[in-house]
């Protein structure tokens, strides 16, 4: 009937209140303050039902008033925020607690969780998403009553984990996506396909143009052929991931964690394979020896399965990224989504260049950027993977706070970095062997080659000379 009234009461009733009594202000003040406005916002909303019960109920149609995600304001997101983040430590240590056997410590540990911190976070939440807001309300009431009957770890664990995820679920819809998150989803996303189908654009045209330089035209529909089938390969394989991550039992936050985790390893693998094959001269070289083994080998099926396993190779790889990504751009899949088709046309004004243009990419800086982008989201993903096991209780949580910035969720989420020394230490690593492996192959290794060829020029100058 009254939003603001409501919002108004909860607002005094859920924070103004206490924060009276905690700051131990006097017996009057408190009455006072109980007296006006609390009860008599009581005795108004009394007044509204009351004539409220003399309407026609079937002339009344329920309907739910909420804000839209990211309403709150500023002071109120970042309230949230800090709210959110002594959640997390005063649960890990009511599981502490409880894992040492303080059962009555790990209950206060709970409750302080929900009393002196989420119900601040519920006050702009529930505007927002009050169904949800209960949720997590049951999902703390059911963690205290575990703990309170004692049950098996395993469960209190669970309850706990619960719990995390919602918290996450809570910041995304009092804080929003904002602008920046989503624009680094656009871009990764982009990044990602057209890195992974370049490859197979520049393959696929040098095919096509051997085959026509040869008069072996005949041959060109078996590629298509290929590329049709490894197209439909690729989405069976989307959807059949799909299905198994559905019935796999297994929870969200491990599957992303292993999704996480096996983006980083090819990601890993495949920016080290563009590395050695940045130079142009290298990439001819490698494209003319896949259309020399094809137009050797004879027989059509040879180029249905070269153009097969060089669209699907990239299309296994591309489906592991967008799992991996979709689990961590929550809100934000539009944008991936766009990402997506930017980079299939873009991969098109590629292809278009090349073979209907003829002209020459420069392959050394395209494949820098990719194997550069690479290297942002296999970190990003490693940092999420890291989250993902602590929030499971599989690996440590050792806070960072004050020390490393504290993003929202959603950019936190896009870029991996989190307030913790474990997640911190995992991207260090992984991008200390980055940069050593870039350093080698783009530096000492140009330089040690050149300077084995100076000395064989000079020995050979050397042996011309003793000869003449």
């Amino acid at each position: 009937v009254d939003e603001n009234l409501l919002h108004k009461m909860e607002l005094n009733m859920r924070e103004n209140l206490r924060t009276m009594v905690q700051e131990k202000k006097s017996f009057e003040e408190i009455q006072s303050f109980i007296n006006n406005p609390i009860l008599t916002d009581l005795d108004a909303t009394k007044s509204m039902i009351s004539k409220q019960s003399h309407v026609d109920q079937q002339a009344i149609e329920p309907k739910k008033v909420t804000k839209e995600m990211g309403s709150a304001t500023e002071d109120q997101k970042s309230g949230v925020r800090s709210q959110i983040d002594l959640i997390r430590t005063t649960l890990q240590t009511a599981l502490n607690q409880y894992k040492e056997g303080n059962t009555k410590a790990a209950f206060v540990s709970a409750r302080t969780a929900y009393l002196d911190s989420y119900e601040h976070v519920e006050i702009p939440l529930r505007t927002i998403d009050p169904d949800f807001t209960l949720q997590v309300e049951l999902q703390f009431a059911q963690l205290r009553s575990l703990i309170n009957q004692k049950a098996d770890y395993d469960k209190v664990e669970q309850a706990a984990i619960a719990v995390k995820r919602s918290l996450d679920e809570s910041e995304r819809l009092v804080t929003g996506t904002g602008q920046l998150a989503p624009t680094i989803a656009f871009t990764s996303s982009f990044a990602v396909i057209f890195r992974e189908g370049l490859e197979s654009v520049l393959i696929l045209g040098a095919i096509l143009t051997y085959l026509e330089a040869s008069r072996n035209t005949k041959f060109k529909p078996f590629v298509f052929y290929g590329i049709i089938i490894a197209i439909a390969a690729t989405a069976v394989t989307w959807f059949v991931a799909s299905y198994f991550i559905t019935i796999s039992g297994a929870s969200r936050d491990l599957i992303e964690a292993i999704a996480a985790l096996s983006a980083t390893a090819v990601l890993f693998y495949v920016s080290f394979w563009i590395l050695n094959k940045i130079e142009h001269k290298k990439w001819m070289e490698f494209v003319k020896a896949k259309v020399w083994q094809a137009s050797t080998t004879g027989g059509t099926i040879v180029f249905v399965m070269l153009s097969f396993f060089t669209v699907y190779r990239e299309g296994f790889e591309t489906v592991l990224f967008y799992e991996a990504m979709f689990g961590f751009a929550k809100y934000m899949e539009t944008y991936v989504g766009l990402g997506f088709v930017a980079g299939i046309a873009s991969l098109l004004g590629v292809y278009f260049v090349t073979r209907k243009l003829g002209k020459r990419l420069p392959l050394k800086m395209l494949f820098g950027l990719t194997m550069g982008v690479g290297a942002y989201l296999s970190i990003a993903f490693l940092g999420n993977a890291v989250r993902e096991l602590q929030t499971l209780d599989i690996l440590s949580f050792t806070s960072l706070l004050g020390i490393v910035p504290r993003l929202d969720i959603n950019m936190a989420k896009m870029t991996g970095i989190y307030p913790t020394l474990e997640t911190i230490i995992a991207q260090i690593i992984m991008l200390g062997i980055y940069l050593v492996a870039a350093s080698y192959v783009l530096v000492l290794k140009p330089r040690r080659e050149e300077k084995i060829a100076t000395m064989r020029k000079s020995r050979r100058e050397i042996d011309e000379f003793k000869t003449n």
